[in-house]
């Protein structure tokens, strides 16, 4: 069950995003899911709802990908961070 300042991806409105916080369902199910990238850490986007609500649509990694709204009831979020933290390494890397 998601706790009170997390919700799931089956309830993420269309046009926000999110950080994937924990994966919620069987071993199997959830070693597909890590392998097309949903990761904890993972920022993701609702794109989009099939007319009769199934599937969804989300943006992630440069990519979109479809699921069945069960398994995205199984994918733990919460709301995304307004910054992005930047390790000192990347940091270092952008200066001139």
């Amino acid at each position: 069950m998601a706790k009170p300042d997390t919700f799931t991806l089956a309830d993420l409105p269309i046009g926000r995003s999110a950080t994937v916080t924990k994966l919620s369902c069987e071993r199997r199910i959830a070693c597909r899911l890590m392998e097309m990238g949903l990761l904890p850490g993972t920022r993701v986007e609702m794109v989009r709802v099939a007319p009769l609500g199934d599937p969804i649509e989300v943006r992630l990694r440069g990519y979109s990908l479809s699921l069945r709204r069960q398994e995205a009831a199984n994918l733990e979020l919460a709301p995304a961070a307004s910054t992005v933290a930047v390790s000192p390494a990347t940091e270092a890397l952008a200066q001139p």
